[in-house]
């Protein structure tokens, strides 16, 4: 079982590079080095390397030099930059690339269809495809959503402070959410299985739900009923187009919402059903709606 050693992570001050930063410090494997833009006033643990970035090919080759795995937790606004990333890693002689994945699958052309941002991110997978040779690989992970994050903070609409959430077409619909701990773990697991996650799109998750299991959890957590918004999809996607035509990238975050609890077809949304999970191979679990949600309560 190979395992990969000196570890530059883009993107660790964002949510997902949070979670990701957390795990591989955690799991006391690992030298880190976090590539962060110039301007960025990120704090980091110590053991940490940190390295200010211009972005350039040749700045970033040379810090990838001496790295076997480049990790990418690029946001949104950067999937575009992904590419010099890749050119660096394998001009710099990097074993291992992970892109910035870790969301609804880049590979369903009804999520691209829903979010057409993502189709950087099916571009940049058919790339590093291209890529592909002896001393380089890639490894693209599939998250779906985050339930414990996305319960903390609202953006999976069930508000624990307010006691209210928005239900989308009645709540029936299953699906997989990934636990923040699940997707660091899943990151880790990729570093440590070098050949069996070599050149792999994986699919992760931690729970198989919906959104009235969810709701119900939330109630005998809470031990109070909740107040309940209905909506459909076609409501919220045409609320989104609304938000994103005045600018306001709330639309976004609904769209992303929309590749998990809403009813378009072939979005393939439950990868227990729809895909052949790898949780297996690296070492994941599918857990407890109810536990998840009485921890995030009771945090």
């Amino acid at each position: 079982m190979a395992t990969l050693k000196n570890i530059a992570l883009v993107g660790a001050s964002g949510n997902i590079g949070k979670i990701i930063l957390e795990s591989l410090v955690v799991s006391s494997d690992f030298d880190i080095t976090v590539v962060l833009r110039k301007e960025s006033k990120a704090v980091f643990p110590s053991g940490v390397a940190v390295h200010k970035s211009d972005f350039s090919v040749a700045d970033l080759e040379a810090v990838f030099k001496g790295k076997d795995a480049v990790i990418s937790a690029l946001g949104a606004t950067a999937f575009g930059e992904q590419k010099k990333l890749v050119d660096a890693a394998i001009s710099a002689g990097v074993k291992k690339f992970v892109p910035s994945e870790f969301s609804a699958s880049s590979q369903n052309d009804t999520v691209i269809q829903l979010l057409p941002l993502f189709e950087q991110k099916k571009e940049l997978i058919e790339y590093l495809k291209t890529k592909e040779a002896d001393g380089f690989n890639w490894t693209g992970i599939a998250t779906s959503g985050l339930l414990d994050w996305g319960l903390e903070n609202g953006f999976l609409q069930f508000d624990i402070a307010s006691r209210t959430a928005t239900i989308w077409d009645g709540g029936d619909k299953s699906f997989t959410l990934t636990n923040e701990k699940s997707l660091g773990q899943s990151v880790v697991s990729v570093l440590r299985n070098l050949e069996q996650t070599k050149n792999k799109y994986l699919y992760v998750a931690s729970v198989e739900t919906t959104q009235r299991e969810i709701l119900t959890a939330l109630e005998k957590a809470t031990g109070t009923k909740w107040t309940v918004q209905e909506t459909t999809t076609e409501t919220q996607l045409s609320v989104a187009a609304k938000k994103l035509t005045g600018g306001d990238f709330e639309g976004a975050f609904i769209l992303v919402r929309a590749t998990v609890f809403g009813n378009s077809p072939g979005l393939n949304a439950n990868y227990v059903k729809d895909t052949e999970l790898a949780n297996d191979i690296l070492g994941l679990k599918l857990e407890s709606v109810e536990e998840t949600v009485e921890r995030v309560v009771n945090k």
